[in-house]
């Protein structure tokens, strides 16, 4: 009983997040509440769609605190919001406690990767897949560390090599869910 009330409340997104994903955004354009929930959905790949509820709260808040100012509606209506001078500052404050906390977290990573089974199954089934996912994860945190060092063309040759592991990986998942249909 308690552990299911516990993961009723800890299911959701962590605290602070959406807010940090809003001022993120608004940061390179103004954007209407709309805008923001479509953005979020599609980078989730649908998995998460913040509810009209969180978003419109959240920008009133912004508001008032002067993070953010309303845009003159355009002749659509649509209410579209910025961020000020004070916003900035304020986003610029949560990433720097942002890249602070994952840098005080990153030895959490291996841990999170090759450690947790929920299922008995998951060692029999996975267990070859533990140590290239944590060197897959360990690397990219390197290469955050080094973004200063690398040239458009070391990101060009990441970015086809990360498309070309998730298009071969999905299309097994693909397959797999094809399979037990």
């Amino acid at each position: 009983m308690m552990i299911d009330r516990w993961t009723k409340r800890t299911s959701g997104v962590p605290r602070g997040l959406l807010r940090f994903l809003v001022l993120n955004m608004l940061v390179k354009k103004p954007m209407s509440g709309s805008e923001i929930v479509e953005v979020i959905e599609k980078r989730t790949g649908g998995r998460w769609k913040p509810s009209s509820g969180s978003i419109y709260p959240l920008l009133a808040r912004l508001q008032e605190t002067d993070y953010t100012t309303e845009l003159p509606s355009e002749e659509t209506g649509i209410k579209r919001y910025a961020l000020t001078a004070k916003g900035k500052a304020f986003f610029e404050k949560q990433i720097s406690f942002g890249q602070k906390l994952l840098k005080k977290l990153e030895f959490l990573v291996p841990l999170l990767i090759s450690g947790f089974q929920f299922d008995p199954n998951d060692e029999k089934i996975l267990s070859g897949t533990r140590e290239p996912a944590k060197r897959v994860v360990m690397t990219l945190l390197d290469l955050r560390a080094a973004k200063h060092q690398l040239t458009e063309q070391d990101s060009e040759e990441i970015e086809k090599i990360l498309d070309k592991c998730a298009d071969e990986l999905e299309e097994i998942v693909k397959r797999i869910n094809e399979e037990h249909v």
